[in-house]
């Protein structure tokens, strides 16, 4: 039991390492500045400060959509690669070196903005590696534990994550983020003589998420190996791809799995829009600094850590579908509030000028997005595992990951023609709002139990 212990760890220190690139790369620091960048960038090319804003809205959602794409083509047939050859821990260390390579780059973004498109490309270089790295990773979870424990191990692993991301950030903000006069959050330059006129504490993002990843990772590849006794079938890529076409058909034949699949594309499409463009609308929108932005990221990652460890308690006793369906009501309400403030304005309703109150309000609505968005992220795969063929969890995971990304770019393109339709940061979120209403109605003919009745077999941990 002990060694079982030592895996569940390991496995959880996966979160805790990657969860970082997430919350300061994706969403707090690294996104917002190089939103700010770009909008610098586009108004030094002679564009108003509205066309600029939206200009560097664009391109980052057409980043987004050509990574989510690439990952939905790749990550189905690596997984039923992975499941044949009875081997994920290589593909993790594959995608582990490309990961710490692309993020110690961002460092070359440069306030002017000069190379922004080669960085824009390097940034999700290192995004497509973190998620296929965590689908492999995410297709061990089912080796953990069985139907009861799952949602538990899901909901503490991502936990603990958001716990790192938390950790990581703060120190970010203490000691290396500058804000526009310069100095961290503590009020002092950043460490190691960086440069506040040249951004560089605000650039470091990129080397601190590597270090930190080499560093937290270790665990992980200490303590997880993969199943010697797994069954292995024929790695050529006629053999591959006949199986991987024949889940896929079998697919539409099971219920459940299809709606759940169809309708969870909807919902985690809509949620990482929202996290990828939450940052990004606070400095646009909302017009704040790094620092507060990161201020803004701490609380939203605190409330992902203890939301995501009580969702998995709730998962563990009442199953992953109630979770869910809870986390996207949350979220719809969310996504109405940011289409309905500015600055100016909250509903129509005018402010005064200098109000604090759209600030306060997106704090709260960073508490819903980290809250909701993690028990959401927890139960998702925890349901996953429970339509998952104990022989195949790659390959479900795969398939999960593919109808994660097949429409990822449905997300960011609707929001980028909404932005340019209406010509308005805030509308160009409308279209998140009916992506997650269309997944809480395929929710409802999801089994609450998947094909666990299907599989009798229950999965034991591997010691």
């Amino acid at each position: 039991m002990a060694a079982s212990k030592k895996r569940i760890w390991g496995w959880m220190a996966y979160d805790w390492a990657a969860q970082p690139f997430y919350t300061l790369g994706l969403t707090f620091i690294f996104g917002p500045y190089f939103a700010v960048a770009a909008a610098q960038h586009y108004l030094g090319m002679g564009l108003d400060e509205f066309a600029a804003n939206a200009r560097a809205q664009w391109i980052w959602s057409a980043g987004q959509t050509i990574a989510g794409l690439l990952i939905a083509v790749s990550a189905p047939f690596l997984g039923a690669f992975a499941d044949n050859s009875g081997r994920k821990i290589p593909w993790i260390v594959f995608f582990s070196v490309i990961y710490v390579i692309a993020t110690a780059m961002l460092w070359g973004l440069t306030p002017d903005g000069a190379n922004l498109i080669v960085i824009l490309v390097v940034f999700y270089v290192g995004f497509i590696a973190a998620e296929s790295g965590l689908n492999f990773t995410n297709a061990i979870l089912p080796s953990l534990g069985n139907d009861q424990e799952i949602g538990r191990i899901s909901g503490s692993g991502a936990a603990f994550g958001y716990w790192g991301g938390v950790t990581a950030l703060f120190l970010m903000l203490l000691l290396l983020a500058e804000n526009e006069q310069g100095v961290t959050l503590l009020g002092n330059p950043p460490l190691f003589g960086l440069d506040p006129e040249m951004r560089e504490g605000t650039r470091s993002v990129g080397p601190f998420i590597a270090i930190w990843y080499m560093i937290f990772i270790i665990p992980f590849f200490m303590y997880v190996r993969d199943d010697p006794h797994a069954v292995r079938r024929s790695t050529e890529i006629r053999a591959v791809a006949g199986e991987l076409m024949t889940t896929l058909r079998s697919v539409v034949q099971r219920k459940s799995l299809l709606n759940f699949l169809l309708g969870s594309m909807f919902y985690r499409d809509a949620l990482n829009a929202v996290y990828a463009f939450g940052g990004v609308y606070a400095a646009l929108v909302l017009q704040w600094q790094t620092v507060q932005i990161g201020v803004f990221g701490i609380i939203a990652a605190i409330a992902a850590a203890i939301v995501t460890w009580l969702g998995g308690l709730g998962d563990a006793r009442l199953g992953p579908k109630p979770v869910i369906k809870i986390c996207v009501w949350v979220l719809i309400g969310v996504s109405v509030i940011i289409v309905g403030m500015s600055r100016q304005a909250i509903f129509g309703i005018p402010l005064p000028e200098g109000s604090q109150i759209p600030d306060l309000v997106f704090y709260f609505c960073g508490v819903c997005i980290g809250g909701a968005g993690g028990a959401l992220y927890s139960a998702s795969r925890s349901m996953m595992v429970r339509h998952t063929h104990p022989d195949r969890p790659a390959e479900a995971f795969g398939l999960f990951a593919l109808t994660g990304k097949a429409t990822a770019f449905l997300a960011p393109a609707l929001i980028t023609l909404f932005t340019i339709m209406t010509g308005s940061n805030q509308l160009g979120f409308l279209p998140i709002i009916f992506l997650f209403m269309i997944g809480l109605y395929l929710l409802r003919f999801v089994n609450k139990n998947g094909d666990r009745d299907t599989w009798s077999a229950s999965q034991q941990p591997l010691s």
